[in-house]
């Protein structure tokens, strides 16, 4: 416990560092991820920009991204991210790495919540003049607004997750502090200070998410 009090102060800065991570992560592959989503919905068959060969090609690029382990997708993108200048280890490689695993989960994400969309709701605003670039960018989006808090709630959980994977290859935040204070020290109690945090984290997330989609939801 001593040995914990006195690494109070790294404590600390590992969990900015891991909310740091988290929100420039979120930033970034969310935007692609809404992005590739948004494509996704827009090109498959019957949508609103319908063009098989596009669609075919950007699943195909999804499916084969999406179920790579993050823990091998991490040791996979470090030369890309060397060669565009970003250190293969430290908060920088994280951000770059999650963002662009992120980036598919959160595109199928995407996807399947904008299909939950009433045909009705797009047909009604065809009727009405509406283009399909203005339904796509904003009716539909909007229709789906909390179904999509939700879906992106469940991805900042799982970015929190893959903050502490990265930690293995020394990206800072609180899983490579569990690991050198903890783990290699032979120390529980400074492991299971990061695991408490970690947990306090995700719950206030989630916690943050139902509220906001409940709140989306009842107008």
């Amino acid at each position: 416990m001593d040995r914990l009090v006195d690494l109070l102060p790294e404590l600390w800065a590992a969990t900015a560092e891991t909310l740091y991570i988290v929100t420039l992560a979120l930033i970034f592959g969310g935007l692609l991820g809404l992005l590739l989503g948004l494509a996704l919905y827009a090109t498959r068959s019957g949508s609103l920009f319908p063009n098989r060969p596009v669609f075919g090609a950007l699943n195909v690029v999804v499916n084969f991204f999406r179920p790579i382990p993050f823990v091998i997708f991490l040791a996979a993108v470090q030369p890309f991210a060397r060669s565009l200048g970003i250190p293969g280890i430290g908060p920088e490689f994280a951000v770059f790495a999650i963002s662009i695993a992120s980036m598919f989960a959160i595109s199928r994400i995407v996807e399947q919540n904008l299909l939950t969309v009433r045909p009705g709701v797009i047909e009604a605003a065809r009727a009405a003049g509406a283009s399909r670039s203005r339904i796509l960018f904003r009716l539909i989006p909007r229709e789906a607004l909390g179904p999509l808090v939700l879906g992106y709630t469940f991805i900042v959980v799982a970015l929190v997750d893959m903050t502490a994977i990265a930690g293995a290859v020394a990206a800072g935040g609180l899983g490579e502090f569990a690991i050198v204070y903890g783990f290699k020290q032979f120390n529980p109690v400074v492991t299971w200070a990061a695991v408490l945090v970690i947990v306090i984290i995700v719950q206030a997330v989630q916690f943050i998410g139902n509220a906001l989609a409940r709140r989306i939801l009842r107008r």
